[in-house]
């Protein structure tokens, strides 16, 4: 691919022979490799190289035409200029997107971490290792039927014309194993584990492997378990994946569309426990998918949305933001539309541990559910009504035994969930969509048999 500058120049040209004034590009490019193994042979391997470019034009009566390319050279750019400047006169006429004003501002100085990509037959030759060492890990598994190996480089940029002019690169590594097991006159059982990191030489294939094996094997003497009201410790990835599935709760577009439990009047409202605090940050050191800017060039930033259960901000665009006489916060989306998505949630309390009589340990607490991972989020949740009802996976531990869950769902309001936080371990774990401690709710309907 061109180099930004190279692509600044050549677009700024194409525009004025065009009779363009104002435009602006977001693009990107992935070069990545991945493979599938099964049962100690090569399964799949993937190789690609993708562009996608977005190409935004204003009309001297300031309407917008978009289209969208995978060619940056000086035919690409000229083509795809064109079609938005006719496009752009069919353009809505109402909140009409416009540059960010803080597209041209400095953004966070970061260093990039790049990996050096590894050949293909490295790939293969750790998924089998790894394949192979969670097949031995117990006489039950018979069978690691989704696993993956995938490395991607990627370059972002973003340019306008009244001068900014952005890009970054990052690389990334990922490893997903999920193990299955058949025993004899019982279900068949299977966990997972992924692990992301910017390279292969750092990514923790071996924690992958016991983690995985190590879920799986937990599930085997699985028991039924009583329906009723249950104290519930939801895993960090679990509390992330609702927390992800209700975020219309602080995005800006949904809040406007009027596809939010929120209102714009919601800001300073208590919404959640004053044990919970939410931030998003795209920036935190232990974002392996950091990004300095969003699809406006807007810089990002450390953005809190619960401070002590109050809702403090919401998610934003130029646009939203503008519409609600605020600032942008860098979570842009571009494409036919502009749409708000956050980056990487850090989920923690502000409030000092305090002695109590109620017991928040794993080790001393009896008949608690510990729900490892939700299923069927697309399905199981009315995001517009705040309710849920999701199966899980999980155990019940009783003062540190943990008894596997055959089947069972979890369901509730929201809001209602948030409210009832009685307790956020001091100890958090990294994952792929955020950082996140163990959080402890009161009095959650389960069903079981």
């Amino acid at each position: 691919m061109p180099s930004v500058e190279a692509i600044a120049q050549t677009a700024t040209a194409i525009a004025q022979q065009l009779g363009i004034d104002k435009f602006d590009i977001y693009g990107s490019t992935v070069d990545e490799t991945s493979v599938e193994v099964s049962e100690g042979e090569p399964k799949q391997v993937q190789s690609s190289n993708r562009s996608s470019v977005i190409v935004r034009v204003w009309n001297p009566q300031q309407t917008l035409g978009v289209t969208s390319t995978t060619d940056v050279d000086e035919n690409g750019l000229a083509l795809a200029l064109k079609s938005a400047q006719e496009a752009s006169f069919f353009g809505a006429k109402e909140n009409i997107p416009d540059f960010s004003p803080e597209a041209t501002k400095p953004t966070a100085e970061v260093t990039p971490k790049l990996g050096e990509l590894a050949t293909v037959d490295k790939l293969i030759e750790n998924l089998l290792q790894s394949e192979k060492a969670l097949l031995d890990a117990h006489p039950a598994i018979i069978g690691v039927p989704y696993n993956g190996l995938e490395q991607q480089d990627v370059n972002r940029f973003y340019l306008n014309s009244d001068g900014a002019l952005r890009q970054e690169m990052r690389s990334y590594a990922a490893i997903y194993l999920y193990g299955r097991t058949e025993q004899a006159g019982k279900r068949p059982r299977g966990a997972g584990a992924l692990k992301i990191s910017h390279s292969l030489a750092d990514l923790d294939i071996a924690g992958c492997v016991q983690e995985a094996a190590d879920k799986t094997i937990s599930h085997l003497d699985y028991q039924p378990i009583k329906s009723g009201k249950y104290t519930v410790v939801f895993s960090p990835k679990a509390f992330l994946s609702l927390l992800g599935a209700f975020s219309n709760l602080f995005n800006a577009q949904n809040i406007l569309d009027n596809q939010s439990l929120s209102t714009p009047d919601s800001i300073g409202s208590a919404i959640a426990s004053s044990l919970l605090s939410v931030a998003d940050d795209a920036l935190h050191p232990s974002n392996i998918s950091t990004e300095i800017f969003d699809g406006e060039g807007t810089p990002t930033r450390r953005v809190p949305i619960i401070s002590q259960g109050i809702l403090r901000n919401f998610l934003h665009s130029s646009g939203t933001a503008k519409r609600l006489n605020t600032q942008p916060t860098g979570h842009a989306s571009i494409g036919a539309k502009v749409g708000v998505s956050s980056h990487y949630y850090h989920v923690f309390s502000e409030q000092p541990t305090t002695s109590t009589s109620e017991v928040f340990s794993l080790d001393e607490a009896e008949s608690v559910i510990l729900i490892d991972s939700l299923q069927a989020l697309h399905a199981g949740v009315n995001a517009l009504q705040g309710s849920f009802s999701l199966p899980f996976d999980g155990w019940l531990v009783n003062r540190g035994q943990l008894t596997s869950i055959e089947s069972a769902t979890v369901a509730g309001d929201y809001l209602a969930l948030l409210k009832a936080i009685a307790y956020l371990e001091p100890e958090s774990e990294i994952t792929p969509g955020g950082i996140c401690p163990r959080v402890w709710v009161k009095d959650l309907a389960i069903t079981g048999e």
